[in-house]
């Protein structure tokens, strides 16, 4: 290329051109047990990522060691298992921390796993200020979306808190929140939800930082500084990008105006994309790719709106946790974006649109209205405790469902396009899934067992004391949780001293008062036969919606209810974290004519033999069906139906209404069989 100067590229001051480095490369990341993700993360970072994005499993997201027996069936199943500092020796062996931007996919029990990063650093000599991450510890969402949350509110907040004051003084490269819209449009966000609901987040992190009265204002304006986001990127690109531009201005005005930040570069909108998996099809899996690649464009094209890390999920991520084959053609997709295309020579391509411009102020306008209702309420942890956040994202995703069974919303190869050829991904010996070896979790507990065998157990005992008088004193937490992690304190004894100070909580399912909009022949129809059975029975069919485990994605247990109501079905559903025991008890009290169990978390052959154990108990399982639904390999569905479940939903199943049809000929044609 000429070395004359060219306006509409990036150049240096020689007239080179000069593209920008491209953003951190990370693929989400984590299964099985700390031993096989070290070496998924080593094998990750020789192929050329960049970062690490950790993924934890369940019981170590919730607050239990793996042998706590809530903890047994999902083991290393969507993540990988921490107990302890020996697990994170084991976890970062050969990976020179000091040299890592390192993402944890961690919320409320954030504190724990950066105490025992900081003791792993410690222990190898490395200075605090060369670490360098994230913990995501954004316990709005949690209560709104994903599930993992422990304590209530003002005590999580708390927490965050704590986490700021220390990062500051200890850790300062280190994010110690991570605003995570990501989740919000998985449970259904529409674009002016996910700005509104995260930039409230973020305004309630930093009114609570700023209550603290613990900083000087240079201080604070820092804090504002380590404010990040992460959110998500869905299929409609050009509203995508249009939606970053609008988060990076309307976070400039909120630190000006609300925060009064002087320095410009504790302004910047800082944010990490994972695109949409909401969007993801069982069906005809090889489109997702295109998907993926689409919806990564929408986060990159735009200079002024590009993201600072991007991790994509992979094509089969419908279907099961994907393959270290997967996430490698996945990596392979943004290198090929960064460094094969000339996305990085230019200037923002949309300075000057009206389209762009019109489109970003729509949003605004819309999203600090919205911002604005909450604050009147009395700020975002009010508008979780009285359920206002939930239940609009559970009407948000009522209506996305409604737009896709009436075929108003197209998803091709789901409602439209139906008819393809099966594709030869899936013709693998593994048919293209990955699946945890049962056996791993035994690696697991064995790490777990030998830590607790060889530690100072009453060094422990004295650490967990006195994280607990800590906590009820208000004293900051962290140097105590960094202290227990260094005495080999478990993740569970962690999360269960704070349990006793601060309790647990359960927010509000968002469920009641919602509607389906369907009125079609198949509503009809099944209407239909709800009343046939009420007259024959003498009482209206009543289902028990369980969502069982720790898999805290409640958002088809959430569509599931209300499209029974909107059949006519009496419903009861609890929300997330059921045992089997709660469900199978709730079921046998309120004689239920079926139970229906949503697990997403690929812990469903123990979970399905837990609940008929319960069953047996109480003679029932015979009287009462038991249907399933959620990420389910087809390969498990002769176990599943010999164990006894009537029928298997997965996410090719979107026709609310043929669901429901179904269920009601399986009630109907239940035969009570004498005990």
């Amino acid at each position: 290329m000429s070395t004359e100067k060219k306006e509409y590229l990036l150049h240096d001051e020689k007239g080179q051109v000069n593209p920008d480095k491209p953003w951190i490369f990370r693929t989400y990341a984590g299964h099985t047990n700390a031993k096989a993700s070290n070496e998924l993360y080593r094998k990750n970072l020789s192929k050329g990522q960049t970062g690490l994005s950790i993924a934890f499993d369940l019981p170590t997201q919730c607050g239990y060691s793996s042998d706590h027996p809530v903890s047994r069936p999902e083991i290393g199943k969507v993540g990988v298992p921490i107990n302890s500092l020996e697990d994170f020796r084991i976890l970062f062996d050969q990976i020179p921390i000091e040299e890592m931007n390192t993402s944890m996919t961690i919320n409320g029990t954030s504190m724990w796993l950066l105490s025992l990063y900081v003791a792993l650093a410690e222990e190898r000599g490395v200075p605090l200020d060369k670490l360098n991450g994230t913990t995501q510890n954004d316990l709005i969402k949690e209560y709104l979306a994903r599930g993992t949350y422990i304590y209530p509110p003002n005590d999580s907040m708390k927490i965050i808190v704590d986490m700021y004051e220390y990062c500051l003084h200890n850790i300062p490269k280190w994010n110690p929140s991570n605003i995570c819209s990501y989740h919000l449009q998985e449970a259904g966000a529409t674009p002016v939800q996910e700005l509104s609901f995260a930039l409230a987040t973020a305004i309630a992190v930093l009114d609570s930082i700023k209550a603290r009265n613990c900083f000087t204002e240079e201080e604070f304006e820092q804090c504002v500084g380590r404010i990040s986001f992460f959110v998500n990127a869905g299929i409609r690109f050009v509203e995508e990008m249009c939606k970053m531009r609008a988060f990076s201005e309307m976070w400039e005005e909120i630190t000006v105006e609300r925060y009064n930040v002087k320095n410009k570069k504790y302004r910047v909108f800082r944010y990490g994309v994972q695109v949409n998996s909401l969007g993801l099809t069982e069906e005809q899996p090889e489109n997702n790719a295109w998907r993926i690649l689409i919806e990564a464009i929408g986060v990159t094209i735009s200079r002024k709106a590009r993201c600072r890390a991007l991790q994509l999920p992979a094509w089969n991520e419908a279907l099961s946790l994907p393959r270290p084959w997967d996430q490698q053609w996945s990596l392979r997709l943004q290198q090929i974006l960064a460094y094969e295309t000339d996305l990085l020579e230019y200037p923002d391509l949309f300075d000057g649109s009206k389209v762009v411009e019109g489109k970003v102020n729509a949003l605004k306008e819309e999203a600090r209205l919205e911002i604005q209702k909450i604050l009147d309420m009395g700020g975002a942890l009010v508008a979780i405790e009285n359920g206002y956040m939930k239940s609009q994202l559970v009407k948000s995703q009522t209506e996305r469902l409604s737009k896709i069974n009436s075929n108003e919303l197209v998803i091709v190869g789901k409602n439209k396009w139906t008819d393809g050829i099966k594709s030869p991904l899936m013709t693998d010996a593994d048919g293209g899934v990955f699946k945890v070896d049962p056996k791993s979790a035994e690696q697991t507990l064995g790490v777990l067992s030998e830590a607790k065998s060889r530690r100072d157990q009453k060094l422990a005992e004295k650490t967990l004391e006195e994280l607990k008088q800590a906590a009820k004193d208000g004293k900051n937490l962290m140097p105590f949780s960094v202290a227990c992690a260094k005495a080999l304190v478990t993740t569970g004894e962690w999360a269960d001293a704070l349990r006793e100070v601060y309790g647990e909580y359960n927010p509000p399912t968002g469920v009641e008062g919602q509607k389906l909009f369907l009125s079609d022949d198949k509503v009809v129809t099944v209407r239909a036969k709800i009343e046939a059975f009420t007259k024959l029975k003498g009482h209206r069919p009543k289902m028990v919606v369980g969502k069982p485990g720790l898999d805290g994605h409640s958002n088809g247990a959430e569509m599931i209810a209300v499209s029974a109501k909107h059949s006519g079905f009496d419903v009861i559903y609890s929300g997330i974290r059921l045992s089997p025991e709660d469900i199978v008890q709730s079921a046998v009290e309120e004689n239920a004519d079926v139970i229906g169990l949503s697990i997403l978390s690929g812990s469903h052959k123990e979970i399905v033999k837990q609940l008929f154990d319960e069953l047996d108990h109480y003679k029932a399982k015979h009287k009462i069906p038991v249907v399933i639904g959620g990420i389910i390999p087809e390969s498990d569905f002769d176990e599943l139906k010999a164990m006894g479940i009537k029928e298997i939903f997965t996410p090719k199943d979107y026709d609310l209404m043929s669901i429901m049809n179904k269920v009601v000929d399986i009630i109907s044609e239940t035969q009570v069989v004498p005990a």
